[in-house]
């Protein structure tokens, strides 16, 4: 009896092994079966239009919303490809194959079903731009580093709890689109992305301000539009700074900002206007300023003209009556004579004054004044021929011509 339930045990132990081969050979059949529906689906006709995007020769593909469940084989192939955009699909992830694409510099992945970054997406060293928003993404391969080129990086729209460390190995990164996440604080060390430009982290859970922003000198662009921060520290430390986002947020009015930069928010259109209307008054009085010491600049030479006309009036009659009585003009005053002049002038030396009449008629600008004739008696002393006596000149009447009117 031994024998035989040994022999019934192992007819079922057989039995249940054959069973259990059977089911291992099943699950090997079913691991395989992925793979040839993999390879079918890859190799299913494409949607209309679809060949003769593929057969352009065009380096910009773009496959978007066709609800491509796996990329079509033909893609792979296309290695003279330089952007390739399959926003909109389905796709959970992409075929190795993906990485011969090595002349790609813009791969758009957006709205998409992926969970985890292909790491044959990795792989394409010459990606300058990786679109990965709206999928379903918690955190990045180390293998992205890989991405040695990548300037930008959009993964808004996922489920990232904690900010991606990895991306500090991308010298190059200059923009980085993390909005609509999960993120609470960010890394104290940040401040290592010293080629990051533009920072988008709208749609967190953010209830503080992060510090260590403001060690990131270099931010052009940063918005933190709704998050549940209630104060924002000033944000004059950051010079590069253009553009602050902060709407959305439990806070009355902007933080501190420089002048040239651009504010989104609660009570930012008033802060704007008040500054727009700051700057105008300081320019105005910029434009004064400069215009009164223009003004005190030309005042010298008005002043010195006057200076000289006063003196050329005070010998005018004088060397008029002269000019009279010996029938001759005088001449002008040579430059020298003017430089000398101005020199003794400036010297402290008693003026000697000079007329320059360049003709016999002295006309005036002055109205209605009127001149007295009178006798000039001049006693000659020490003149040849005139024996010291005294010698009286009549003056004929002096009737001056005035512009535009008749003398009185």
């Amino acid at each position: 009896m031994g024998n035989s339930s040994r022999k019934e045990g192992e007819e079922e132990g057989g039995e249940e092994g054959k069973d259990k081969e059977k089911e291992e050979d099943g699950e090997k059949e079913e691991e395989k079966a992925p793979k040839v529906e993999k390879e079918e689906a890859e190799d299913v006709e494409l949607p209309l239009g679809v060949d003769e995007l593929l057969a352009s020769g065009d380096p910009v593909l773009d496959l978007s919303y066709y609800k491509f469940r796996r990329l079509p084989r033909q893609v792979l192939g296309l290695e003279y490809l330089e952007k390739l955009y399959l926003c909109g699909n389905r796709l959970r992830t992409l075929p190795d194959g993906i990485s011969q694409l090595q002349g790609l510099r813009i791969l758009a992945l957006d709205f998409n079903k992926i969970d985890d970054v292909p790491l044959a997406v990795c792989q394409l060293a010459n990606l300058t731009r990786l679109y990965l928003g709206s999928n379903r993404l918690m955190s990045l391969p180390p293998d992205i580093r890989n991405l040695q080129s990548l300037r930008c990086l959009w993964v808004e729209s996922n489920y990232f709890q904690r900010f991606p460390k990895q991306l500090y190995d991308l010298p190059h990164l200059r923009s980085l689109q993390i909005g609509d996440n999960r993120l609470r604080t960010l890394p104290s060390d940040l401040w290592r992305m010293e080629a990051l430009r533009g920072l988008w982290l709208y749609g967190n859970r953010f209830e503080e301000f992060p510090r260590v922003l403001l060690k990131m000198e270099q931010l052009e662009i940063l918005d933190l539009d709704r998050n549940r921060i209630s104060e924002f520290p000033s944000l004059l430390h950051l010079p590069a700074l253009r553009l602050f986002s902060y709407d959305h947020n439990p806070v009355k009015g902007p933080p501190r900002v420089g002048e040239e930069v651009v504010i989104v928010g609660e009570g930012a259109e008033e802060a704007l206007q008040t500054r727009e209307r700051r700057k105008e008054a300081k320019e105005r009085a910029q434009r004064e300023a400069e215009e009164a010491a223009a003004a005190a600049a030309a005042a010298p030479v008005i002043i010195g003209i006057l200076k000289k006309l006063r003196m050329s009036s005070s010998s005018l009659a004088a060397a008029s009556d002269t000019a009279a009585a010996n029938g001759t003009v005088p001449s002008a005053p040579s430059a020298e004579d003017e430089v000398g002049l101005e020199a003794k002038e400036e010297e402290g030396e008693p003026e000697r004054p000079t007329v320059a009449l360049e003709e016999a008629v002295l006309e005036y600008e002055e109205e209605g004044l009127e001149y007295e004739r009178e006798e000039l008696i001049c006693e000659g002393e020490g003149y040849e021929g005139y024996g010291g006596a005294e010698l009286e000149y009549e003056r004929a009447d002096m009737d001056y011509e005035y512009e535009g009117e008749e003398p009185e």
